[in-house]
């Protein structure tokens, strides 16, 4: 089985909504799958989609140290997380209360593995090249600072590292753009400016050997190597 399908299937059979966060990023929901459908155009197979293109650089062997950031309430990272025994996982947020949703979700699940700590993405508290591994899923299009954000994590990977995620895109979806504008920027979710598909594939290839660009929809999915 592909690592790809392996995570779909770690999805399905691990992730669970504990609120209305969570039901919109599993489609898990009613509510969730209207806001995916009114707001991304998407289907719960489209996020699906996504979800494991963005992790599926982390093979199910690594035994690594990996960051996440952010790791919000953890509904798309501990499943996957869950299928990675041998691997050192950091998560970080800025939100303590986001932290304390994943924790409880870590421990629901039986990750040991496992620390949480609160922190700035722009400012990260690691030493240089300190992970194998950093994962960002749906943050960035929230960072107020996007430039320090991928400046600190690309600093904070080692050499042959991989560097993976997904997050909001601009001008691949024009109902998706109206409505980001009309509600996720003006009730501060969301913060401008935000790339195109094309201008993120330029900015990893200016900091990373390998770069592999996709998306789905609005949502743009990256898998990097230092």
């Amino acid at each position: 089985m592909a690592r790809k399908d392996e995570i779909k299937s770690a999805y399905k059979s691990l992730g669970k909504a504990h609120n209305l966060y969570d039901g919109m990023m599993t489609g898990t929901t009613v509510i969730g799958r209207c806001i995916d459908k009114l707001v991304w155009q998407m289907t719960a197979e489209d996020m699906l989609e996504y979800q494991s293109e963005a992790f599926a650089a982390i093979p199910s062997d690594f035994s690594g140290k990996l960051l996440e950031v952010p790791v919000g309430t953890g509904v798309l990272s501990m499943p996957v997380f869950k299928t990675l025994p041998n691997a050192d996982i950091t998560c970080l947020d800025y939100s303590e209360k986001m932290m304390e949703s994943a924790k409880k979700r870590a421990n629901e699940m039986g990750i040991n593995n496992i620390s949480f700590c609160q922190g700035d993405v722009g400012n990260l508290q690691f030493e240089n090249e300190s992970f194998d591994a950093v994962v960002s899923l749906n943050g960035f299009h929230a960072f107020p600072d996007k430039d320090a954000a991928f400046v600190e994590t690309n600093r904070v990977l080692k050499k042959g590292g991989v560097f993976c995620g997904c997050f909001y895109v601009k001008n691949s979806n024009a109902h998706t753009d109206k409505m980001i504008k009309r509600f996720y920027i003006k009730s501060g979710f969301f913060t401008e400016p935000f790339d195109t598909v094309e201008s993120l594939r330029q900015r990893l290839e200016k900091m990373y050997s390998e770069v592999r660009v996709g998306n789905v929809e609005s949502i743009a999915y990256f898998q990097c190597i230092k």
